[in-house]
């Protein structure tokens, strides 16, 4: 089983415009930052809750907060930034509604990508097996796996429409062989392995004010 490392890189690397200013949550070891700053030319930041993922952060000489992104982003002033990143990190979240709100209160754009549960390898090994998956999307075992909020591409289309999440733009992908992403027009929810959207960050603030917003979500979580 072959595990890509930089899911998504590239159509990430492709929405962002140059010499704008980039916060990654989840950032890791702030390759993808990294990789902004050098072919961008962005302004990049960080935020990432392992001590040794912030230390790779700073010898690649990029600014990293240590946090935990469900705690919140209250230090971040509204439209702090053009980009928010959240990749391959949203079904890791305790408080997804909440993190996605802070993410549009802070920018103009939201790009969230997460892997697709709905992804039919996926459905066929539960459903041949009975047992939970164990592939390229999901390597870890069941008793083991950092993920708490497993969804598909539909799950997440709904979620954003109940929560009125206005999504800018949507391409899913599957990676080929070579680590590429290839986008997947027909039937992405079975055929795409991983979700991509870009969230409205500056329709969400106009709409909404964050107090009510926030008190809307946690009154959901209660």
């Amino acid at each position: 089983m072959k595990i890509h490392s930089g899911v998504g890189y590239d159509l990430i690397i492709a929405e962002i415009l140059p010499g704008t200013k980039v916060l990654d949550l989840g950032c890791g070891d702030g390759t993808l930052l990294q990789k902004l700053r050098d072919t961008k030319s962005v302004t990049p930041y960080g935020v990432e809750i392992s001590e040794d993922g912030v230390c790779q952060c700073v010898e690649k000489g990029l600014y990293c907060y240590q946090g935990d992104i469900d705690v919140g982003l209250a230090d971040y002033r509204d439209n702090s930034f053009d980009y928010v990143i959240l990749n391959q990190t949203l079904q890791i979240t305790k408080r997804p509604a909440y993190v996605l709100s802070e993410m549009m209160r802070i920018s103009k754009n939201a790009i969230v990508s997460f892997p697709n549960f709905g992804y039919f390898k996926t459905r066929l090994q539960l459903l041949v097996t009975g047992t939970m998956p164990k592939n390229v999307l999901l390597p870890y075992e069941w008793y083991e796996t950092p993920n708490i909020h497993l969804l598909t591409i539909r799950d997440f289309q709904a979620f954003c429409e109940m929560n009125r999440f206005p999504v800018k733009r949507e391409y899913h992908f599957s990676v080929s062989s070579r680590g590429e992403s290839c986008r997947i027009r027909t039937l992405p929810n079975m055929l795409a392995q991983y979700g991509f959207f870009v969230l409205d960050g500056e329709k969400f603030t106009n709409n909404h004010s964050h107090s009510d917003a926030y008190a809307s979500f946690s009154s959901r979580m209660e």
